[in-house]
C-alpha cells in the first residue's frame, strides 16, 4: 500500500482547505521544500503535491518549487492541480514529477485525455476522481478545483479510461476532506471490488494509523494523508510501517 503525506500549495505556502472550499484555508508552514525534506526523513518514498492556484486558475502555477522538491529529494512526487493539456503534464515530468494527476480534463474533455494516456501512459498519469454523493449515496465527480459537480459518476469516468492502461486513480470524498472524521471506507471497498485493475488512492477524512490499517484490509492501493499529519493526530512513521 503507497502512502502519500500531502503538500498542498497556496501561493508558496503549505496549506490545508476543509471540504475543497478555499475560504477555509489553514497555513501550516511557509517552505513547502523543506517540508518535503522532512516528510522523506520520516521515511516516506512518496509525496502528493497539490497546486491549488493551478487547480483554480486551470494552469500550473508552481512548478518551480515543484521542481526544486524533485531535485532536492528522492520522492517519487505525484502532482496535481490545473492541469489541463498535454503541455502541462509535459512540463511537471520535465520538472521530475513521477506522475501527473489528470483531474478537471478528464471529464470535461475526455477525448484529450484519452490522448494524454496513450502518450504518457497509465504508469505515468494518475486520474483525479474528486467525488460529492448525492442524495442516493452515488459518488459524482466534481471539477476545477471542487467548485462544480458534473452530471457523471465516478463509475462512468472510469470505464471511459480502462482499455488505456489507466492503473492508478487517486478519489477524494470532498465531503470528508480535512475533517478528519475518518476516510469513506465503503466507497473505496467497493471501488476496488468493481475496478480490480486499478488502485486507488484514499483521500479525505483520514485521522489514525488503524484506519491506514483498515484500507489496507479492504485492498485499497493507497492513502494520502494530510491535515492528520499537520494536526498530529497520525504518526507518518507508524503509518509507514503498519
Amino acid at each position: 500500500m503507497k502512502i502519500y503525506p500531502a503538500i498542498d500549495m497556496i501561493n508558496g505556502q503549505v496549506v490545508r482547505l476543509t471540504k475543497g472550499l478555499f475560504d477555509q484555508k489553514t497555513i501550516y508552514n511557509d517552505n513547502p521544500v523543506q517540508m518535503a525534506k522532512e516528510f522523506q526523513a520520516m521515511g516516506a518514498t512518496y509525496l502528493h503535491v497539490v497546486d491549488l492556484d493551478g487547480a483554480k486558475q486551470g494552469a500550473p502555477q508552481q512548478t518551480k518549487i515543484i521542481r526544486t522538491i524533485a531535485e532536492e529529494t528522492k520522492l517519487k512526487l505525484q502532482v496535481g492541480g490545473g492541469v489541463r493539456s498535454a503541455g502541462d503534464v509535459s512540463e511537471l515530468l520535465d520538472a521530475g514529477v513521477d506522475r501527473v494527476i489528470i483531474g478537471s480534463l478528464a471529464v470535461k474533455d475526455m477525448a484529450a485525455t484519452k490522448r494524454i494516456l496513450e502518450t504518457f501512459g497509465g504508469e505515468r498519469i494518475t486520474l483525479g476522481l474528486d467525488v460529492s454523493l448525492n442524495d442516493a449515496g452515488t459518488p459524482m465527480v466534481a471539477t476545477h478545483g471542487w467548485q462544480e459537480v458534473s452530471n457523471l459518476t465516478a463509475d462512468e469516468v472510469l470505464n471511459e479510461y480502462l482499455s488505456l492502461g489507466l492503473s492508478q486513480v487517486l478519489c477524494t470524498d470532498i465531503s470528508r476532506d480535512g475533517t478528519l472524521t475518518g476516510p469513506n471506507f465503503e466507497l473505496y471497498k467497493e471501488l476496488s471490488l468493481r475496478f480490480p485493475t486499478v488502485k486507488f488512492l484514499a483521500s479525505g477524512g483520514l485521522k489514525s494509523v488503524d484506519q491506514v490499517k483498515a484500507l489496507k484490509a479492504d485492498n485499497v492501493g493507497g492513502a494520502i494523508i494530510g491535515k492528520a499529519i499537520y494536526e498530529g493526530t497520525l504518526d507518518l512513521r507508524e503509518a509507514l510501517i503498519c
